[in-house]
Formats: C-alpha cells, structure tokens, sequence
C-alpha cells in the first residue's frame, strides 16, 4: 500500500457491519478526500450480528430519554427508512404490537404509552376485542400500538453502505482478519492474519463480537469483555397466524426484549429469541464451542457477578432452548394456536453483549476515546436501526482525532 507521509489511509476502520460500514459512508460523505480503510476478516458484509437479527426497525419506543439509544433511533428509523427507498432496499413500515398478557404487565405497558408520547412517536392504546382486529390469533390483556416500527433488510442496508463508501473512494478490505495493531505517537500500524501491514493516522474499532480483542491489542483496557448470549429463532410452519409484529411487555431489569413474531420482508415469520450463552465469538450452535474465548469469558469477574443476579432469568431461558415444549408455552402466551409442529428451527444470532466488572451489562451504547482511537465497546439494538447517524458520530470522533495533528 503506501501513501502521503508514509500512512495507507488516514482512518482505518476494523469491522465490516453495518457500524463499520455506516462509519465508513459518514467519514467520506463529511471529508470528501478523507482516505478510508476497512478491515473485515469475513469474505463479505455483515455476516455476523447485522445479519443475524430479526430485521426490525425499531421506534425508540423502548429507551429512557436522554440516552444514546433513544437519540439515535429517534432519529435513524426515519433516516434508514428513506435510505431504503431512496436505494431500493426491500423494507415496510408496518407498526408493532407490545401485548401484555399478565395483570403485572400493565404497569410497565402504561409507563412505554407515557414514554412514546415523551418521544413523539404515534402510540395507540387497544384492549383485547382491539387486539384481535390487528392480529386475530394473538391474546392479550391490553396492548399498544406504534405506528413507526418497520422491517428492512439489514444485510441489504450494510452492503450498500460498503459501496457507496467505495465509490466516495474509501476501500473494503474482505478477508482481513487484524492479529496485532502497534500504536504509537504518530499513529497506528496493524497487521492482518496476511501479513499485511496498514498503517493510519487513526483507528476506529467496529469489532463487534471482538471489539474487547481488538482493544486490548491496541493496548487499551476497555473495563468490559463482551459475553456472547447466542439468540435462537424458529419460523413459524404456519405464517398466516401473525400478520405483523407482536411482542412481550420487556422487563427493564434485562437487556432482552423477550421472545416475539416477526414478520419478515421475504414473507416468513420468526419467533425469538431466546438468550442463552454462547461457547464461543461465533458460537450459533450448542455444538460450536472455543475453549480459549470460553476460558475468557469465564474469567471475566463480571460474568460470575452477572450470573449470581440473574440466574433464575438465565435457567428459564436454557430450558427453553433445551425444551421445545417449553420454547412453544412461552410462545403460547402471546399466541395460543401455536403448536410444536409449528415452529421450525431457523438460524441462530449472537449478541455481543458488554459486560462491566461488576456484573452489570451495559444497556446503552460504549463508545470510548484513547490516543489515536475510538474503541465502540457496545452497540446494543437499535444499532443497526440507528446506524446511520451512530456512523456519523464515530466519523466526528474520528475526524476530531485528525484534527489534533
């Protein structure tokens, strides 16, 4: 490679989801003439947590005011659905039913009405005769509805990031996999599992799964590891029960939604996740087990904390990755004609969840600032929703550390 004052690139990106790619797009977009690096050790875009999810848009219906989640999907739903239809990228605007089925949800359904109306979006409260003009099949005690969630495909959304990013002159580096960075006053230099070596004036981690590795190589303590929960779906044999989205009432003490029923672009209805650990990175199998990441994660402090607060959360949702009997109930709730013979077993996702050292998982949005680096440590959803103005973020962070020079 090789170029002006001895640097490949001006900003080197590790992480070729839809973060790292949005980042990308926003960093030649803001700085035309900005040299831009991608580092993605997959063949291709998007082949971990951006496309292994359940292809929601999300409304911010769910995340307290004032924090990074709420901001960003506030506004990056509207921004990815224009983004969509302005590149021809397969997406609906359906709308969401939360469904409380238990008289103790009902509280926690009210205070998601009063916090829509807190972010203005459309929210529309519906009894149980309303609940069956939505979604005949599904049962609840109260519900809402909100007007601005959507589906879309994610993977579509990254892979057009990547080119436009190329086209404004950044490049995508596929199958460059970073095994050491070297960091020093004038920037860094990291070398792939190719023996290549890119050097930059700045390093954005978008690692993912990996971000806590790639931290660490740079030198950093990221004062988090992240514990992989791998998330199992089933498709629904049967699709013309749900015509939407339904989902569960969220407890706030749990960094998951629940399980619930999407409807897919392409048709087919997914119902999930589950959350359970995964014994390893890329773990979407019971079977796919790294002992030395597992080793990692279970010397990780936080961990042991983390399991000691929420076991009993943590052992419902092993049976019900064990048990299909078990999975089908907690579906029941929502959908009473559900049976096993409906659901059948579709691929698994992994979530790279940060934890903190004292167990707490972290619920918003990790982004940090070391010499000549912007570490992104956590990226809950709504990160693919909000990936639009997330990248911009990165990309002002970013830029700020050029600016030093």
């Amino acid at each position: 490679m090789g170029g002006r004052g001895g640097f490949d690139c001006d900003v080197l990106v590790i992480g070729g989801g839809i973060v790292g790619l949005s980042t990308a797009y926003a960093l030649t977009s803001a700085a035309p003439g900005t040299r831009v690096v991608v580092l993605e050790k997959e063949r291709g875009p998007a082949r971990h947590q951006t496309g292994r999810n359940s292809g929601v848009i999300h409304s911010g219906v769910y995340y307290a005011p004032g924090t990074l989640k709420a901001r960003y999907a506030l506004s990056g739903s509207a921004e990815l659905v224009r983004f969509c239809a302005e590149h021809g990228i397969a997406h609906e605007v359906t709308g969401k039913l939360i469904v409380a089925t238990e008289r103790d949800e009902l509280p926690r359904l009210h205070a998601l009405v009063q916090r829509g109306r807190e972010h203005g979006i459309p929210v529309r409260e519906l009894g149980p005769s309303q609940i069956s003009e939505y979604e005949p099949e599904v049962r609840g005690l109260a519900a809402i509805q909100v007007g601005t969630t959507g589906i879309c495909d994610f993977g579509a959304v990254a892979a057009r990031l990547a080119e436009s990013a190329r086209a404004a002159g950044a490049r995508v580096r596929y199958g460059a996999e970073v095994m050491a960075v070297d960091r020093r006053a004038w920037g860094v230099a990291v070398r792939t599992a190719a023996g290549e070596v890119v050097r930059a004036r700045a390093l954005v981690n978008c690692a993912g799964l990996r971000c806590d590795e790639v931290a660490r190589l740079a030198g950093d303590d990221p004062g988090m590891r992240i514990v992989p929960f791998r998330g199992e779906y089933y498709e629904l044999a049967r699709p013309g029960l749900v015509k939407g989205l339904v989902y569960p009432v969220p407890d706030p003490a749990f960094p998951f939604l629940g399980v619930h029923l999407t409807r897919g672009i392409d048709g087919g209805v997914h119902v999930g996740p589950n959350a359970v650990p995964a014994l390893a990175r890329e773990g979407y199998t019971w079977s796919a087990v790294r002992l030395d990441e597992l080793a990692g994660t279970l010397a990780w402090p936080g961990s042991w904390r983390m399991a000691r607060r929420h076991w009993r959360y943590g052992a419902g949702e092993l049976h019900r990755s064990l048990s299909k009997r078990a999975f089908t109930k907690a579906v029941r709730r929502l959908l009473p004609a559900v049976t096993e013979a409906d659901l059948r077993p579709a691929r698994a996702g992994v979530r790279a969840q940060a934890v903190l050292r004292d167990g707490t998982p972290a619920d918003d949005f990790l982004i940090r600032r070391a010499p000549r680096a912007i570490h992104v440590l956590n990226a809950p959803s709504p990160a693919a929703t909000a990936s639009l103005p997330i990248g911009r973020e990165i990309a002002r962070r970013a830029l700020a550390v050029l600016a030093e020079d």
